[in-house]
């Protein structure tokens, strides 16, 4: 993985055609990029994010910001009066309590 102003690209290798390629992984925009080096590929990634970034200013709208640290969650109602609970239970904020469930699963998986 590389990264470039908060946007994250994964890079594979296309044998057939002898190219590295890439794709940016946390905006829904599509942001693709493409070289035969590993410096092309860094290059060409950094090119890619400054043309959206450019193309956004020109068309007058914001560039999708990654991960911008917040997401819906849709959970069973019986599952969010638990949480809920069990959050007032550890005197935290449900947020602060589905944050650090996360974080914990997270860890254990490295």
């Amino acid at each position: 993985m590389i990264e470039y102003k908060g946007f994250i690209g994964v890079v594979e290798y296309d044998s057939d055609a002898k190219i590295l390629h890439g794709d940016v992984i946390n905006t829904r925009d599509v942001i693709t990029f493409q070289g035969k080096s590993v410096s092309e590929i860094e290059k060409s990634f950094k090119e890619s994010i400054e043309d959206y970034i450019n193309w956004c200013k020109e068309e007058g709208t914001e560039p999708e910001k990654p991960y911008s640290g917040r997401f819906n969650l849709r959970l069973s109602p019986e599952v969010h009066k638990k949480a809920a609970i069990t959050a007032r239970k550890m005197d935290m904020s449900l947020n602060s309590f589905v944050e650090k469930a996360l974080l914990d699963e997270l860890q254990k998986v490295g």
